[in-house]
């Protein structure tokens, strides 16, 4: 069984790193911040391997808090960014 643990914390990890890579290297800033909410369910995924893994239910109250937060950022970014490249024919 331990090996089921390590294989999904390699995976994990292996995951978090190529999402930082997209964040760190995302030409818009829509890209980032697909890749920041992708960073947080893949963080939220730790946080509940790690629940599962050692027994402990009080994280659990770390993933609602993540999600709420990561909720209200990712809407409020979406909402009120500013565009990146002016669009010809547009004013502001």
């Amino acid at each position: 069984m331990t090996a089921v643990w390590i294989i999904a914390a390699i995976m994990l990890t292996t995951a978090a790193v190529f999402t930082m890579f997209r964040l760190l290297s995302g030409p818009s800033t829509l890209d980032r911040l697909v890749a920041l909410d992708t960073l947080v369910a893949v963080t939220m995924c730790g946080i509940g391997t790690w629940a599962a893994f050692s027994l402990d239910t009080t994280v659990t109250y770390a993933l609602t808090a993540l999600a709420l937060i990561s909720f209200v950022g990712s809407v409020s970014v979406a909402r009120f960014r500013v565009p990146d490249i002016e669009e010809p024919g547009r004013s502001a």
